[in-house]
């Protein structure tokens, strides 16, 4: 009897033990489940996101989406989202670079969205929209054209002073080798009072003079950043000086391409030689200038600007102090480098 029940006692204690390893085995976790947590967040390969990695909803409003430029901004961002899957990217703007209102409304909007995370912003009217923010303890980045407010953590640009230098300079000296004796530059500007066009404005200002040339800043044709209006300005420019301007440099490469346009159709001579210099390094730009017609632009790298943009407001969410201004870098591109920006600036688009 008594080898019976040790027997029945030991026969209960190994179905307890069992039970409890079950529970430990199975009830915690699934079958996978401690190895992925096991496993550092970069662990991953190809473009899945690592497991339980905190997912993020960035709204990017942009100046316009209705350029070449901002075409490759926009790529730029999107490809951020699609490299980190974890990362939602929504990207709009307005009409044209003059549709004040319809891009406060999205900054509005988007603003009061409880779902976004944070924000990338290229302000048509840099004042309206640091006012628009204020208060604002989402993370915000300002792209192309910075905005004077504490609520914004770092600037994704161009040097545009800087850059405008460069390419006055290589304007200057280029109409120098061209024949010119005398250079005089006017600008074909963008939207008067944008800071943007301001800085790039100064810096030509700087690279003519430091080149020896005169900058005739009282003679600056506004065209509001388009090619049609800088058809006008490039008329008037022809008819005031009849005997020929060594520089026109613009505020964009599509008010380039349409001043030298312009200038050949007019007939006169007198600009045969003059030198177009447009600014951002557009694909249409590197065909134009290949086919003789704009003669240099300064490039900026626009895809880098939206990708990076992006970059720094994830950083900024996940508690990273951003630097105030991130360069995305300027060049020149003429007859002898457009082929190979145009191939690096079609891959983008690809």
């Amino acid at each position: 009897m008594k080898k019976f029940l040790a027997l029945i006692l030991s026969l209960a204690m190994a179905l307890s033990l069992a039970a409890c390893g079950g529970d430990k085995g199975g009830g915690s976790a699934p079958a996978d489940g401690g190895q992925q947590q096991s496993q550092p967040a970069d662990s991953g390969s190809g473009d899945a996101a690592p497991s339980g990695e905190e997912s993020y909803n960035i709204s990017v409003i942009l100046k316009t989406t209705a350029s070449e430029y901002w075409g490759y901004v926009v790529a730029g961002a999107e490809a951020y989202a699609k490299d980190h899957p974890n990362v939602t990217v929504n990207v709009k703007g307005p009409s044209s670079e003059t549709a004040y209102d319809e891009q406060q409304n999205m900054i509005e909007t988007d603003m009061s969205n409880g779902d976004i995370d944070g924000y990338v912003i290229a302000p048509l009217q840099a004042d309206m929209v640091a006012n628009m923010i204020a208060g604002q303890t989402k993370p915000i980045v300002a792209v192309d054209t910075d905005i004077d407010a504490p609520e914004v953590l770092s600037f994704v640009g161009t040097g545009n002073e800087a850059a405008g230098k460069l390419g006055g300079e290589a304007a200057a000296n280029l109409a120098k080798e061209r024949g010119w004796t005398e250079i005089k530059c006017i600008e074909i500007a963008g939207v008067q009072g944008d800071s943007t066009n301001e800085a790039r404005m100064a810096g030509y200002k700087a690279g003519i003079e430091a080149a020896g040339g005169t900058f005739l800043e009282k003679e600056t044709q506004y065209a509001n950043a388009v090619a049609d209006q800088a058809v006008a300005c490039m008329e008037a420019i022809i008819q005031n000086h009849p005997e020929g301007i060594a520089v026109i440099c613009a505020n964009n490469d599509d008010m380039a391409m349409a001043a030298a346009r312009t200038a050949a159709a007019s007939g006169n001579e007198n600009y045969k030689n003059t030198v177009f210099l447009g600014f951002d390094g557009i694909q249409s730009a590197c065909n134009s200038i290949l086919a003789g017609e704009e003669t240099m632009s300064v490039c900026q790298e626009g895809y880098s600007m939206g990708y990076n943009s992006v970059d720094a407001v994830i950083r900024a969410l996940q508690g990273e102090k951003l630097d105030e201004f991130i360069d995305a870098g300027a060049s020149i591109v003429d007859p002898s480098t457009a082929q190979a920006r145009l191939e690096q600036l079609q891959g983008y688009l690809a």
